[in-house]
């Protein structure tokens, strides 16, 4: 590809990206819900903290979306489910049928699913461009603390009582990003090549297209990368839609032709704010294991790899293989949840019961029954945020 037709490309590209951030472009309408009521008939504010989730899934993943939905389900929460639109068509109705027929989605009315999805191509900012499209989606729609995606693959450590009890004390406004200024590697396989990702502007999936072409590293703003799984607090995600200071939205021009570009977007972002730079918390909140040195994909996790989860502290886990044997001990040992129902908690068990049934028991709205989870993410939380680690591992 010459340069030339290298350029037009970016610019249209880019233009399409650039979309993201008018919200009187995103009517209701471009999604779907389980429960057409206005967001404001739910009680107000009924638990101290609420997460709003990004839960993307692809081709063949509707399974293990939905057991990902139900394990992390909670009221106090708002939930968007993205199907690849590679998806078939058979794929997307049995998701819409599970969400529209299950009667506490139906109540509570806190489930959607993207219906104008996004092709998404693997290490492509179409990537990124749907997680700005879902964040842009949920400011909108509803109230919310902390944005959290995952992906199908994802599964969680502890309940949703011990996540919002753990983070009911934080200031609102940090943010969970793993980043480093060290780019390594990175710097010659991620950023120097220029890419154009197919999937902004063609509805045929392809692999992303490398231009000959290299660049020099931006002397304008300083690199960053980490983890693309993310605990964003809402200001700094209005932030990143809004770009009222115009610093996310000329990031994300430049990261629309940057390989694996949600590995280093919100890292960027948010290390080259100076209002925000000292609001990171330099860790994902997962559990993830890796080659030695790093490949592609992170390794498959397994029982043998239980113990160590859960000694990690982690609030959730990746990536799983649909159905292994290990989402079982965790549902039975961690979750207190079987037969498909929801994982433990105050609002959906009444008196000694330990499980949770499918729906919402008369007057528990807003009670909270934290366990061993809450304690040990609590305890990593504390280290974290002691003075030495939060100070020294801020952005550099």
């Amino acid at each position: 590809m010459g340069i030339k037709e290298l350029m037009i490309s970016f610019i249209f590209t880019t233009f399409l990206l650039s979309l993201l951030f008018i919200p009187s472009v995103l009517p209701f309408s471009i999604f779907q819900s389980s429960n057409h009521s206005n967001s404001s008939g739910r009680p107000e504010k009924p638990y101290p903290v609420s997460f709003a989730y990004l839960i993307s899934a692809s081709k063949g993943d509707v399974n293990r979306l939905k057991r990902t939905l139900t394990a992390i389900y909670h009221p106090a929460n708002y939930y968007l489910l993205h199907l690849d639109l590679e998806a078939t068509p058979e794929e997307r109705h049995l998701l819409t049928q599970f969400v529209s027929d299950h009667p506490t989605f139906s109540l509570i009315g806190n489930v959607w699913i993207v219906h104008k999805s996004n092709l998404v191509t693997y290490r492509g900012p179409s990537m990124l461009s749907t997680t700005l499209h879902g964040l842009s989606i949920l400011l909108r729609r509803c109230q919310w603390d902390w944005f959290i995606n995952l992906s199908a693959s994802d599964y969680p450590l502890i309940t949703q009582d011990d996540l919002i009890t753990a983070f009911s004390n934080l200031p609102r406004d940090l943010s969970f990003v793993e980043h480093t200024s060290h780019l390594g590697w990175k710097i010659r396989k991620r950023a120097r090549p220029i890419i154009i990702d197919p999937a902004l502007y063609s509805l045929n999936k392809s692999e992303i297209i490398r231009s000959t072409q290299k660049r020099s590293l931006p002397t304008a703003f300083k690199l960053y990368t980490g983890s693309a799984w993310t605990v964003l607090s809402r200001s700094f995600a209005e932030y990143c839609v809004l770009g009222w200071d115009n610093l996310p939205r000329t990031l994300l021009l430049y990261y629309t032709n940057f390989i694996s570009s949600p590995e280093g977007y919100f890292q960027t972002v948010i290390c080259n704010s100076n209002y925000y730079k000292n609001t990171t918390v330099n860790h994902d909140l997962h559990y993830i294991m890796w080659d030695n040195p790093p490949k592609q994909h992170p390794l498959t996790l397994g029982m043998k790899d239980y113990r160590r989860m859960i000694l990690s502290s982690a609030a959730f886990a990746r990536k799983f293989k649909k159905n292994d044997p290990v989402l079982d001990k965790i549902d039975r040992e961690l979750l207190r949840r079987k037969n498909e129902q929801f994982t433990y908690g105050g609002w959906c068990s009444d008196g000694e019961i330990t499980r949770c049934s499918d729906g919402q028991s008369k007057g528990r709205t807003g009670v909270l029954k934290p366990g061993a989870g809450f304690r040990r993410l609590r305890a990593l939380l504390t280290k974290l945020l002691s003075s030495r680690n939060f100070n020294k591992r801020q952005c550099r």
